[in-house]
């Protein structure tokens, strides 16, 4: 597990999706820790999803401008 949290951490900086991420969560109300656990379950889930499709890791998909929807 420490190291999924290294990956995470060191994504911040090589990535600015997942920073975007990060931000978003921490802006939400989430500590550090919540916000950097929620960013490493997204990449094991694009992790996942890459390995059972055999495609291969694509940042602006995995990282999409969330869709705002008019209230």
């Amino acid at each position: 597990m420490h190291a999924g949290f290294l990956w995470a951490f060191s994504s911040l900086t090589a990535s600015a999706g997942a920073n975007a991420h990060y931000r978003r969560r921490r802006e939400h109300g989430d500590w550090h820790n919540a916000a950097q656990r929620d960013l490493l379950n997204r990449f094991l889930g694009q992790l996942h999803h890459c390995l059972q499709t055999r495609q291969p890791f694509d940042e602006q998909r995995a990282f999409a401008p969330l869709q705002q929807t008019a209230a």
